[in-house]
């Protein structure tokens, strides 16, 4: 009998394999499965589709719920893990939206207590003792243990919820997770109310995948059936509430809590701690719109400008007791029927207490100045001779902004640096300190405009005599504004174009631009705009040139404001270890590893907290498995094997060869060093390749797989 059963096991997936195709397309570099054998992706079809197709409440209270599990290509799959590979667990929430209210009531909740304390608190939760039923393949109904509650209102909007795991653990498949959510009235009428405020989709622009509790709840849409304001954590009193949760989290370490001292943490799954104090958003936190997109679709996408409460506003703002009205310019607030008559959707003012205007950056107010610059050409720059740039800075109607304006505590910049096939090592001149580039400052007396605002500057520094290939021109500018000036609410601040970067050959060969690793679009799909350096610098294209092998931050160490730094060794800011460091923060530091670059007047600046948001399978952040969230053109399998050594005083091997180095942003153990060290020989170089690169044994994009 067994024997027979695999028999026709085989013949439904030959027969299901031909008619839909395979499965590898479904998969991206970043899946396990995606690098499966044919004979494995045929048989296993790993995946899981979870699909609620209907759902109805009876007089009697009870709950059902139909649903389908299938494979990426509709193959429907067996629970039970009999028919078709992989047992699948699925679990089950309910909740409605009573009548006139936005957030969820979930029925389905359980109790915790803090065993030490005798605290407990009720918590939405997932229905226990409920029951499956098979009705058909791949197709099942589930009854809830959970009745609704007696009374309850058939005419407003019910919500099922469930998640589901398929363990392919044996198949190294590891575990496949999904989620689905169902709306419906129980009296049969259309659902016309809904909640949806965020999408998940500009969630994952950060978090790739939103995913918690083990990996099997993803999406806003279900974590709002259980984040609701029933449900709190009994060991620090703190509301799970998803508006107030997910603001403070956002907010972390400028939560006014805790910069007084008190930590913002939540106490989960087996008395886990999950401290979120050192959280640094990675975009400006007042650019509210980063998660509230006003064109993500969702139906409620304005709630939070016209539905202002003390609960969501408060999570931010949580030195603010509205009940007595400390810190509330307002006054004490009993409830949230006031709020919305001093906090309007937009004001008629920037800064003022409207939300729009209250979240302000004060580059985003509209008509604030901007400036654009642009690179038109380079003339002369050929080996041994000093470039001349032609160049237009305007302001954002298109003006001419004159050079003298400039002089007023603003600056404009030109940095030069090649050749393009890797910046370090090139001198520009034995009285310039910055390694591997020259930066020049330009004015009115030494720079020579049109009166179309065209302008010509030629740098003091030449092109070194020998030079090959292609080199790169870029500008920084800054100027500073004053917003609402002669006010009580004038803002000064400091606004910068977009740094140009212009290529050029020194020697007549074709123009090759520097390659390009990481884009800047995608640094802004978390960041929403990466500025550094007080906005100066804004284009990766133009930090590789800066921050190439050679440099440290030797200049600014021996004047560090923490005196334990001033006697360390230089620290490289050589870009890929910078950004992989920076990147990979907390897991560098348990690993061992620390990463502490000392800055602009002798700033410390100790990147071993940073929490990066991508998430893994199983929801765990600071993932940093995924190369493609960051780089591009498959650059984190092209190995940069036979580019300049780096120059790195803190790590484990200096000099270091590039791969070494950019592979060492990450793995910094002592162990891992010995095997960079092991594969690299004096004189022939790195040997990465042979096992690292696109196809081979340990091919990077392999090794990361999730």
């Amino acid at each position: 009998m067994p024997l027979v059963r695999g028999i026709l096991f085989l013949v439904v997936v030959a027969a299901a394999v031909a008619s839909q195709g395979s499965l590898r397309s479904h998969f991206t570099k970043h899946d396990k499965a995606y690098y499966a054998s044919n004979q494995i992706l045929d048989f296993v079809r790993p995946g899981l589709n979870l699909t609620i197709t209907g759902a109805s409440i009876n007089s009697g209270g009870t709950i059902t719920a139909n649903f389908t599990v299938a494979d990426p290509a509709g193959l429907p799959l067996d629970l039970a893990g009999v028919t078709t590979p992989g047992a699948i667990r699925v679990s089950f929430i309910a909740a409605a939206i009573p009548k006139g209210q936005e957030e969820y009531t979930a029925y389905t909740t359980t109790v915790s207590t803090d065993a030490a304390t005798g605290a407990s608190a009720t918590q939405a939760a997932a229905d226990k003792g409920g029951t499956i039923t098979q009705t058909g393949n791949g197709q099942y109904t589930y009854t809830f243990h959970t009745l609704a509650p007696s009374g309850f209102d058939p005419t407003v909007t019910h919500t099922i919820g469930a998640y589901a795991s398929r363990d392919l653990t044996q198949f190294n498949l590891g575990t496949s997770y999904a989620s689905a959510t169902y709306n419906f009235v129980p009296n049969g009428t259309p659902v016309t109310t809904v909640h949806q405020i965020v999408a998940t989709a500009d969630c994952n622009a950060c978090h790739g995948q939103l995913a918690f509790h083990g990996g099997s709840r993803r999406g806003v849409e279900l974590c709002v059936l259980c984040h609701t304001k029933q449900t709190s954590d009994p060991y620090t009193g703190n509301a799970l509430d998803f508006r107030v949760m997910i603001h403070k989290i956002h907010m972390g370490s400028s939560l006014p809590s805790v910069q007084a001292g008190k930590p913002y943490q939540i106490i989960g799954y087996q008395q886990s701690v999950n401290d979120f104090s050192n959280v640094v958003y990675p975009a400006q936190v007042q650019r509210c719109e980063t998660c509230h997109n006003p064109n993500n679709g969702a139906a409620q996408t304005k709630l939070w400008l016209t539905a202002p409460s003390a609960a969501a506003c408060g999570a931010c703002h949580d030195n603010v007791n509205f009940a007595t009205g400390q810190n509330h310019a307002g006054g004490p607030q009993p409830d949230n029927s006031q709020c919305a008559n001093c906090h309007q959707p937009q004001g008629e003012l920037p800064f003022d207490a409207s939300i729009i205007g209250a979240h302000y950056v004060p580059e985003d107010v509209p008509g604030s100045p901007k400036t654009v610059a642009a690179i038109l050409g380079v003339a002369n720059g050929t080996a041994g001779n000093a470039p001349t740039v032609t160049f237009t800075v305007k302001d954002g109607s298109g003006n001419p902004i004159p050079i003298s304006t400039f002089a007023n505590g603003g600056s404009l910049r030109l940095t030069m640096a090649g050749p393009t096939t890797d910046y370090g090592y090139t001198s520009f001149g034995s009285d310039v300190n910055t390694p591997g580039y020259v930066t020049e400052s330009l004015s009115a007396s030494n720079t020579n405009c049109a009166s179309d605002g065209t302008c010509t500057y030629t740098f003091k520094h030449g092109v070194p005599a020998g030079a090959t290939g292609t080199y790169a021109v870029a500008m920084e500018t800054e100027l500073s504004a004053t917003l609402l000036p002669g006010t009580t609410s004038a803002v000064t601040y400091n606004y910068n174009a977009i740094n140009p970067v212009y290529y050029f050959s020194v020697d007549g060969s074709e123009v090759m631009p520097r390659r390009e690793v990481v884009n800047i679009n995608n640094c802004n799909q978390c960041h929403y705009k990466l500025e550094l350096h007080g906005g100066l610098r804004n284009q990766t294209e133009y930090c590789v040139m800066c921050h190439n092998p050679s440099n440290t931050d030797i200049y600014f160490r021996s004047v560090a404001k923490d005196p334990a730094q001033r006697t360390m060794p230089p620290q490289s800011i050589e870009f890929a270890l910078l950004a992989h460091r920076i990147h990979d923060g907390v897991n560098m530091l348990a690993d061992g590893g620390s990463y502490t670059v000392v800055g602009y007047q002798g700033s410390v600046n100790d990147f071993s907290k940073t929490l990066f948001p991508e998430m893994s399978p199983q929801g765990d952040a600071t993932d940093v498995r995924n190369c493609a969230v960051c780089h591009v053109n498959d650059s984190e399998a092209n190995l940069p094997v036979g580019l300049n050594n780096v120059v790195n005083p803190q790590g484990w091997i200096n000099p270091e060869g590039a791969t070494a180095t950019a592979c060492s942003g990450c793995h910094v153990a002592q162990d891992a060093a010995a095997h960079f060290k092991a594969q690299t020989d004096p004189t022939l170089g790195e040997s990465c390749t042979v096992c690292h690169q696109s196809g081979a044994a340990f091919d990077v994009d392999q090794v990361h797989a999730e």
